[in-house]
């Protein structure tokens, strides 16, 4: 007798941000919508919990989680990253000069970027304020702290006339040198079959090749133009990891076990 599971859909995991819809639109509204049961109700953090739960197949995972979910491996040539200034992924606070930051509230949504200020505070300026975690409300992480890490669609809506905004992405080329990867691809060793049987690269090729749509879906929400939207979609973020990207990423994980942010540090382990 057949086994019941190995009829079923894929489970993916995926967060509603501007910076994932090319990922997902052909799941939500391309060839591929019949394909996968797609869960996008939920944040980055949520969805490495649902892989690390086994609750789903395959899901967009903050990047840092690779090195704590034991048994994944990677979906390669996909990505959410940035070579340079990423927009989405930023510190706002009413102070010019992060120096001069004694407490900063982190958003809870976020994990990746938590590990990479923490980093940039500790290896780059040589200090380490207080933090605390908070939900990502910009006017109530300001009332505690001198700045607040903010990502995703809220980090797109903040006022730069109101706060100075410093960039991530900006701030680790700076000093680096490289770009940055922000949330991959991820399964468990166990749904490698399953993985492969879902197109995410053409899946990506797909939604980059629908930005129009994807612009029209999301100016309303975010309170941006249409052409804002294309322009951060294709300036801002970059959906697949080349060399610099990569040797990046290696550098992130390294200096994340030297802060003692994760235990130790594996090689990336992509699924073929």
């Amino acid at each position: 007798m057949a086994n019941p599971s190995t009829k079923r859909q894929p489970r993916i995991a995926a967060s509603s941000y501007l910076n994932t819809a090319p990922l997902i639109w052909s799941f939500v509204n391309g060839s591929q919508r019949e394909s996968v049961q797609l869960f996008t109700d939920t944040s980055p953090a949520r969805c490495a919990e649902m892989l690390a739960r086994d609750e789903v197949d395959a899901a967009l995972v903050p990047v840092i989680e690779y090195q704590r979910i034991p048994g994944v491996a990677i979906v390669p040539d996909v990505c959410v990253g940035s070579r340079s200034a990423v927009r989405s992924v930023v510190v706002a606070s009413k102070l010019n000069n992060l120096k001069k930051v004694k407490r900063v509230a982190l958003d809870e949504s976020s994990r990746t970027s938590v590990v990479l200020v923490k980093i940039l505070f500790r290896e780059f300026l040589g200090f380490e304020p207080e933090w605390e975690t908070s939900q990502p409300n910009l006017k109530s992480m300001l009332t505690r702290a001198d700045a607040a890490l903010i990502i995703g669609d809220p980090a797109m809506k903040i006022s730069r006339d109101q706060f100075r905004v410093f960039d991530l992405a900006t701030l680790w080329h700076e000093y680096t040198g490289f770009g940055f990867v922000f949330a991959m691809w991820m399964a468990r060793g166990a749904n490698a079959a399953v993985v492969r049987a879902i197109g995410f690269t053409s899946a990506r090729d797909e939604g980059l090749a629908h930005l129009d749509a994807i612009a029209v879906e999301y100016r309303e929400r975010l309170s941006l133009s249409a052409e804002e939207i294309k322009d951060y979609l294709t300036r801002n973020i970059a959906f697949q990891m080349n060399e610099e990207m990569k040797r990046g990423l290696e550098l992130y994980f390294d200096l994340a076990q030297k802060h003692k942010l994760i235990e130790q540090t594996k090689p990336l382990e992509f699924i073929t």
